[in-house]
């Protein structure tokens, strides 16, 4: 999430530590998911451990989080709620979708649908940056969607996902409050506790989540290895078609609204990203192994699709001498420290 540094950085050191995060974390997630599908027993009895470890990445996102946030939300309460409104219709509607014209399994469709009513995956907020879009709305967008997720994304998965399988959305519910809220909460309690020893952490936070969400996605991997031969191109064809689609209403959205461009990219971003993290672990406990292999797949190509994105929007802005108003980026003119989901 967006932070404030002490000592700010140069544009330049800025956006190569931004593309930094954004190249290796693809990578590294599916370095995890190859050794999760060559080495299916290590990882054995693991999946009890995957809302546990969804917790330290909601934690870690807590600590980023600042006052600046908040006010985002404060100064355009109609373009944040635009992007909530359009993130949880745009991609459950989508994913409900595209399952049922792939005709999907009904194991593999209630994955697929569970990752479109996910909230909004904060990595977004980098690749806003690095598209030149409304970072200040991104970051608003999807602390909000974060926080509304216990309300929002049981319900969503029971209409939509509960005619391919059972679906319990007050357990559901639960599992969220415990695995997402809360240790969001907690987070921002020990940053307003402790705010000066978490400064010097910040560079470290996004690190620590993105390795626990390839530990998660190898534990997905590994614990539906037997299947994913024959099922795994027709999910890369979903995710492929989810995420796009996503990316391009979303887009759309903003534009329709009058966002402008910054606008408008920072909601392509909101709509077209997903907390594959959260979709992962929600699977694992209430579906099966076999229901969150979208959502590991999702973790790793909304990444690349988004950092690919992200360049041909800042090349073509470049190219028509167009830059985003100083208010569009972190006070800091740092890019938000989010940690990856």
């Amino acid at each position: 999430m967006q932070t404030e540094q002490a000592l700010p950085r140069s544009a330049e050191s800025t956006d190569r530590a931004a593309r930094l995060a954004v190249t290796v974390f693809p990578v590294l997630v599916l370095v995890a998911g190859a050794i999760g599908l060559a080495s299916p027993g290590t990882f054995a009895g693991w999946g009890v451990s995957v809302p546990y470890l969804l917790g330290v990445v909601m934690f870690c996102m807590g600590l980023t989080m600042t006052k600046v946030d908040f006010r985002g939300v404060a100064k355009r309460p109609w373009a944040v709620g635009l992007g909530l409104v359009a993130h949880y219709v745009i991609m459950p509607g989508l994913g409900w979708l595209i399952a049922h014209a792939l005709d999907l399994s009904p194991q593999l469709a209630a994955g697929v649908i569970l990752v479109g009513c996910a909230p909004s995956g904060t990595a977004s907020n980098v690749v806003t940056y690095l598209a030149r879009g409304d970072v200040a709305l991104s970051v608003s967008v999807a602390t909000v969607s974060t926080i509304v997720a216990p309300l929002v994304t049981p319900p969503l998965t029971l209409l939509l996902a509960g005619t391919y399988l059972p679906v319990d959305a007050g357990s559901m519910m639960t599992d969220i409050l415990k695995t997402v809220l809360l240790p969001v909460l907690a987070g921002l309690a020990v940053r307003f506790l402790a705010g000066r020893y978490i400064d010097r952490l910040l560079g470290a936070l996004p690190w620590l989540s993105a390795g626990t969400v390839a530990v998660i996605v190898a534990v997905v991997v590994g614990g539906s290895a037997e299947t994913i031969k024959s099922a795994a191109a027709m999910v890369l064809l979903a995710v492929v078609l989810h995420n796009g689609l996503g990316l391009l209403l979303g887009y759309g959205a903003g534009k329709v609204a009058g966002l402008g461009k910054p606008g408008s990219r920072a909601m392509a971003f909101e709509v077209g990203m997903q907390n594959s993290g959260l979709a992962a672990s929600l699977a694992t406990a209430h579906f099966s192994p076999l229901a969150a292999l979208p959502a590991a797949i999702f973790s790793v190509w909304h990444n690349v699709s988004g950092a690919l994105v992200a360049a041909w929007m800042a090349h073509r802005s470049r190219k028509a001498g167009s830059l985003v108003e100083p208010a569009d980026r972190p006070a800091s003119d740092t890019p938000p420290a989010s940690p990856a989901r």
